[in-house]
């Protein structure tokens, strides 16, 4: 018994440690310059996102925004994440509806979410999306979200933090390109 008691204090103090300098704070304007570098930084190692926009700055305010965050770990930006308004023929929240039967206007939905390579492992990704999912609850919305299926890491994020899969289906993009996107919901609060 004292052995488990051990490990979980060494667990808790790792725990601590990984998230040690990082700070989620609301987005200002004067951050999306450094938001588009660090997008870059992403898109070049994991090709997120899957088309990089023409024009980023606009991408990271979609219509819609309800609001967005970043993280700074030792004063540098390390991630950013937004919180938009369900648009139509979003899958999330129609699959979302479909399970609970509720208006897919009463969902929101994670999106523009990002850690750079450098911060990853340092509880940046799992900051904000509390952050976000916080920010949902006030409103009265559920937090959704869709993800490739290429992208595995952030895959393993949301189920290693509770959320729960709604459905997946292949879409077509306007490029042509067609996905495989999978639908969470997060764990109820």
């Amino acid at each position: 018994m004292a052995d488990l008691e051990e490990r979980a204090t060494v667990v808790a103090s790792d725990s601590r440690q990984a998230g040690a300098g990082v700070v989620a704070r609301p987005r200002r304007a004067d951050d999306l310059a450094d938001c588009v570098r660090v997008l870059g930084d992403v898109h070049a190692a994991d090709g997120y996102p899957a088309e990089w926009p023409d024009r980023p700055t606009a991408w990271l305010t979609p219509d819609g925004l309800l609001a967005a965050w970043v993280t700074e770990r030792d004063g540098r930006l390390a991630g950013h994440i937004g919180l938009a308004r369900s648009a139509p023929g979003d899958l999330a929240p129609a699959l979302w509806s479909h399970h609970s039967g509720g208006p897919p206007e009463l969902t929101a939905v994670i999106t523009r979410f990002y850690v750079a390579p450098t911060a990853r492992g340092h509880l940046v990704g799992a900051r904000l999306l509390s952050c976000a999912v916080a920010h949902a609850r006030a409103l009265g919305l559920h937090p959704v979200l869709d993800v490739l299926a290429t992208d595995t890491a952030a895959l393993a994020l949301y189920r290693r933090l509770g959320w729960t899969h709604l459905g997946s289906d292949d879409r077509r993009w306007a490029s042509g390109r067609t996905v495989t996107v999978h639908c969470f919901v997060a764990p109820r609060g």
